[in-house]
């Protein structure tokens, strides 16, 4: 069961850095756009609107990624003091009371929004000219495919969690600096560190 969870955190982390390229891309056409038309002076209409549509794709599909990391945004005041069942219990009657069916809502929402957009042969209308809308569409349900599919996955942790009484490990990724990883890879020591305080201390004391 262990080795399907992390599989599907591996998929998940996979799809969120290959659209994270995007941020790449974006950070171009940003900087080409600017040139071109402060410098230029040759504007694109259809700019801002591709630029809108590479961010929402990124925002969507990087949900699930998100989620395998246990990254997103949660009022823990008081979830963080909770023992690991009533966290599990907690987060199993959200998934299943919210999460679940509004993650459904979006990916038969999307469905249907893409499939019209691609029967239409869908543009923007806000330039004569605008960049088709079909392919940021159709990111909608298949985000909440992999969205639903992690979703799946937490349910699944909550279970074991309720069961074991701590939490199953998550697959591995860059995560925010950790101060004693940190510490182990350059081989500092606290004690060190209290040297450190104490030479700089030091010579503020005697300067008065």
């Amino acid at each position: 069961m262990q080795k399907i969870l992390i599989s599907i955190d591996k998929l998940s982390t996979y799809v969120g850095q290959l659209f994270a390229w995007l941020i790449v891309a974006l950070t171009f056409m940003i900087t080409w756009e600017v040139f071109s038309r402060y410098v230029l002076d040759n504007p694109h209409a259809w700019a801002f609107d591709v630029m809108s549509m590479m961010y929402g794709s990124l925002f969507m599909m990087a949900g699930a990624y998100t989620l395998s990391k246990n990254g997103h945004v949660r009022g823990d005041v008081l979830y963080g003091f909770f023992p690991p069942r009533l966290q599990a219990g907690l987060d199993l009657a959200l998934y299943l009371l919210f999460f679940i069916p509004g993650v459904v809502a979006l990916a038969w929402a999307g469905y249907n929004y893409a499939a019209e957009s691609w029967a239409i042969n869908e543009h923007s209308n806000i330039t004569a000219n605008g960049p088709p809308v079909y392919p940021f569409k159709t990111i909608i349900p298949i985000a909440g495919a992999f969205l639903l599919l992690q979703g799946l996955v937490e349910i699944v942790r909550c279970i074991v969690c309720l069961q074991q009484g701590e939490w199953p490990k998550r697959g591995e990724d860059v995560e925010e600096v950790d101060v004693e990883k940190l510490k182990e890879m350059v081989n500092v020591k606290d004690a060190d560190i209290a040297k450190l305080d104490a030479f700089v201390v030091t010579p503020k004391e005697n300067s008065k």
